[in-house]
């Protein structure tokens, strides 16, 4: 309470400009990034929000950055307390025992000291602190040793956040490395499993790039000048592959993409924000990760969906034949904005062939 009240009562409101230094600059910029990083690092990459260690992770991480900044508009905008101008002890006699000063025309009280740069005689005066930009002393003394020592520990959960991050990435991109694999092609030869398996066509899928051995693999990529082996266009492959056994996979996905795409329609708009706050929560904070586009739909839209997650899903817009004429519209667009079609197959296949025309 004595925060708020300090904050909005209109005598107070001229310590707002306590702020236009680059003391408290720096050191809000620095929650400001550390906290909005490791929030958003953590529901993106390291633990979903729809687990019960990530929710508390989540609320943890949140509970961190309003304690920090409470404790530290406090010791800023509560301050250490002054001496008022003119101040006299009670007792006249008393006054031989303290310090005059003349700048705040006053006694100075046991404990009290006059500070430069606040121009007042401070309140068992601590020390003036640039990163409040304002006195550490009487009232503000708890607020600022709270503030200190909250700091490291929210930056130290961050921390732990940003590490595991690091490692988990580097550890994923090591396990494709030692394979002679992308990301990319990982994700390929999962799909060419699925396929395989879906179709019960009998054949083998063998990934052309992987040369058998990790070292050799991992020489694929590291040398010691620096530069990675192979003219970027032809490469080693197994003695069962030829250069376009990769290529002729995503041929004949590309193919089954089509013909297993489930066809919805739009039962919302949906302006193609990024994080839609009106599209609910869940919608807003597990947007994907990705620069792919998002497409805005209309109410009554048909969509060819491909791919997608619980809350967002990936597919083309089916155009009219005018509109065909340009690119074409895909990208990501939120789930709960669509309905599944239930169409016959002379539908769906009228509308394959438009699409592959």
């Amino acid at each position: 309470m004595n925060f708020l009240s300090t904050f909005v009562t209109f005598k107070s409101l001229h310590e707002v400009r306590r702020l236009c230094h680059w003391g408290p600059v720096i050191a809000l910029s620095v929650i400001a990034i550390c906290s909005s990083m490791a929030i958003l690092d953590s529901i993106i990459w390291y633990w979903p929000l729809d687990t019960t260690g990530g929710s508390i992770n989540f609320i943890m991480l949140l509970n961190w950055t309003v304690l920090i900044l409470y404790n530290y508009f406090s010791a800023m905008f509560v301050g250490p307390g002054y001496i008022p101008l003119g101040w006299k002890p009670e007792n006249q006699q008393d006054t031989r025992y303290l310090q005059y000063c003349r700048v705040c025309q006053a006694y100075k009280a046991p404990r009290s000291h006059h500070c430069r740069k606040c121009n007042r005689c401070v309140m068992k005066m601590d020390h003036h602190c640039p990163w409040i930009n304002n006195c550490c002393g009487h009232l503000n003394h708890a607020y600022f040793t709270s503030f200190l020592l909250l700091a490291p520990l929210g930056c130290s959960h961050a921390a732990i956040i940003f590490i595991m991050t690091m490692y988990t990435q580097l550890y994923e991109r090591m396990k494709v490395i030692l394979r002679n694999k992308t990301s990319i092609e990982s994700w390929i030869e999962e799909k060419a499993k699925d396929r395989i398996q879906h179709y019960q066509t009998g054949e083998e899928f063998i990934f052309p790039y992987d040369l058998g051995s990790r070292w050799l693999n991992f020489k694929q990529v590291f040398t010691w000048s620096g530069t990675p082996k192979g003219d970027g266009t032809e490469w080693p492959v197994h003695p069962k592959c030829n250069q376009h056994t990769l290529t002729i996979e995503q041929l004949k996905q590309k193919a089954d993409k089509r013909v297993r795409s489930v066809q919805y329609q739009a039962v919302e708009d949906y302006n193609g924000a990024c994080c839609p706050l009106s599209k609910g929560l869940q919608t807003f904070f597990r947007t994907p990760c990705t620069e792919e586009p998002r497409i805005p739909l209309s109410k009554g839209d048909t969509i060819l969906a491909t791919r997608g997650t619980k809350w967002w899903m990936y597919g083309d817009k089916v155009l009219s034949e005018e509109q065909m004429r340009g690119e074409r519209v895909r990208g990501w667009f939120p789930r709960r904005c669509v309905e599944k079609c239930h169409y016959d197959t002379a539908a769906s296949d009228s509308t394959s062939d438009k699409k592959v025309n």
